[in-house]
């Protein structure tokens, strides 16, 4: 009951937002020919190689938007963006989408959302605030609730500072804080021993331990301190936008889910599941409420992949990074990925 109601509540904004009659992002992509997509750099996340080519899990994502509007994901144009310069270059129309990966200043919260002129599409990445030290100068440290007493470096100004804070006075633990301007400040002032501690969003931790001098001395504690839902922002006030960025989210889950892969998606053309015909647009005219033709998840699959491929190619554990698919496991396997069916 809850898939049906969800996939009928979606079909009732797309149709509210279609009697509106506004022109909006779809139209300016369309007429543009690209997907202008605002990323911040992180190894893994989007990183870029001397070549000036682009990689990485939310550099996947937004080639997976482009598929879906215009047909190839190469149209996909990443545009690298400072912290204080990303929500205005949303809510100003230099770009279509920002990418909210790691390392997090801006996370999905109420009061701050309110303030803004964005608005969170959907989760596409859980993560979390964790603490990484060093296991040969901090040895026999296995647990946050040994770092009673510790210098911790942090990226000043952001909720990863203000939860150190309330966890370490939670638990009745003294600690020395010692705040950066930048979390390559940071990371580069915990590898030259200013501090015993690294703490910030743990997919940055992973991210920056590959920076360190000696990256395998580097362990990253099991506590996760702070929840931290990330995903892609459009500007507030287009729906139709807003639910399409949603849906390519969700077919690539249902992909994955259903066993649809880049490398299958034509042969499972074929199959007789009908959630498997509507997904790749065999069948049903899901892909006409979001302004798409009806093999816009097909397009997806086929020149990105499905959620599974991009995380583990980009930052799973047979990449340097080694994260563990954890929370953003499906549902199904025991995580927190969850999407409603095409129909």
């Amino acid at each position: 009951m809850t898939r049906i109601f969800l996939s009928a509540l979606t079909a009732i904004v797309l149709c509210a937002s279609a009697s509106v009659g506004r022109a909006g992002t779809l139209d300016d992509v369309r007429s543009r020919g690209a997907l202008a997509c605002g990323v911040d750099q992180l190894a893994g996340f989007a990183t870029s190689d001397s070549a000036g080519k682009w990689s990485g899990f939310e550099v996947d994502f937004c080639r997976a938007v482009a598929a879906a509007v215009l047909g190839d994901a190469a149209k996909a144009k990443i545009i690298p963006l400072s912290t204080k310069d990303r929500f205005g270059a949303l809510a100003g129309g230099q770009v279509d989408i920002l990418t909210r990966v790691a390392p997090r200043n801006a996370t999905w919260n109420g009061p701050r959302g309110a303030a803004l002129p964005v608005v969170v599409a959907v989760t596409n990445y859980y993560d979390g605030q964790g603490f990484m030290i060093n296991t040969k100068k901090l040895s026999g440290i296995n647990s946050a609730l040994q770092l009673s007493g510790a210098s911790i470096c942090v990226h000043a100004g952001t909720p990863s500072e203000l939860n150190v804070n309330d966890y370490f006075r939670s638990k009745k633990m003294e600690y020395q804080l010692i705040r950066y301007d930048t979390p390559d400040e940071a990371a580069a002032a915990y590898d030259n021993d200013q501090c015993q501690v690294y703490t910030g969003d743990l997919s940055a931790l992973y991210a920056q331990r590959l920076k360190l001098s000696h990256p395998a001395d580097h362990a990253i504690l099991p506590e996760v301190i702070a929840r931290e839902p990330l995903g892609p922002a459009v500007r507030q006030g287009d729906d139709q936008w807003l639910e399409l960025v949603k849906w390519v989210h969700f077919a690539m889950l249902d992909a994955e889910e259903d066993g649809v892969t880049s490398s299958n998606a034509d042969e499972m053309k074929k199959s007789e599941n009908p959630e498997i015909r509507r997904l790749l647009g065999v069948e049903g005219d899901f892909g006409a409420g979001l302004g798409l033709p009806l093999d816009w998840a097909y397009r997806i699959i086929k020149q990105v992949g499905n959620y599974g491929e991009i995380f583990n190619k980009n930052i799973g554990p047979a990449t340097p990074l080694g994260i563990a698919r954890g929370s953003n496991a499906l549902w199904s396997k025991g995580g927190l990925q969850y999407a409603p069916p095409i129909r």
